[in-house]
């Protein structure tokens, strides 16, 4: 879903430019929120996606409010897998917190957590530490079914041989058979995106620089 949602945005800002499309989204979604000309819903979830990206406190108590006040499961949905997205340490916690609480469905929580972690590095590791926090909570909670591995996933984005050896330690004092697999593949992902970036990292950082990026 998450995925979905980057790359209509992304799509958007490429043709139009990102400030362009931001002003413009800032426009749709307070019209939608004061109860104006509601946002179509094939597009909803990208505005929703780039008005976060402000990072501001109130952009993220109204979407907190559209929450709250609808019934609908769908809109809950694209609002909660988002509300983690943002720049925003303070705010990525609180919706670590809100993941946790009773409204938001136990089979739902796992998705909201990973929308800190599709936060960019600091909210990679701000998620990873929440985790492992929790940890015995998940296991019970989640019995080591599907969504126990879902939440395991969130280690392969992952970039360096420190967050590799840090997994490979919490898991090898913290076990979770069912979730042995997911543990592994995570690993192996690090371990070659540790070797790219080793390999690759800067003559990447200096095309990006040289476009102006």
């Amino acid at each position: 879903w998450y995925q979905r949602r980057v790359r209509a945005s992304s799509g958007i800002n490429a043709e139009y430019g990102q400030a362009v499309v931001s002003t413009q989204s800032t426009g749709l979604f307070n019209t939608h929120y004061t109860g104006g000309k509601q946002i179509e819903a094939d597009i909803r979830g990208a505005v929703y996606l780039t008005v976060r990206q402000d990072g501001t406190d109130e952009t993220y108590r109204k979407l907190m409010d559209l929450f709250n006040k609808t019934d609908l499961h769908e809109e809950r949905e694209r609002v909660q897998r988002i509300l983690g997205t943002g720049p925003n340490a303070a705010l990525r916690s609180e919706t670590l917190e809100f993941a946790m609480s009773e409204s938001v469905r136990s089979n739902d929580t796992p998705f909201v957590i990973h929308g800190v972690a599709n936060a960019g590095p600091e909210g990679r590791d701000q998620t990873w530490a929440f985790i492992k926090n929790k940890f015995p909570v998940f296991l019970e909670r989640y019995s080591g079914g599907f969504l126990f591995t879902r939440l395991v996933q969130v280690t392969s984005n992952f970039t360096t041989m420190d967050h590799y050896k840090d997994i490979e330690k919490f898991f090898a004092e913290n076990k979770a058979p069912s979730a042995e697999r997911a543990v592994k593949q995570s690993l192996e992902s690090i371990k070659l995106r540790a070797a790219w970036l080793e390999r690759d990292g800067e003559s990447v950082a200096q095309w990006f620089t040289e476009q102006g990026l």
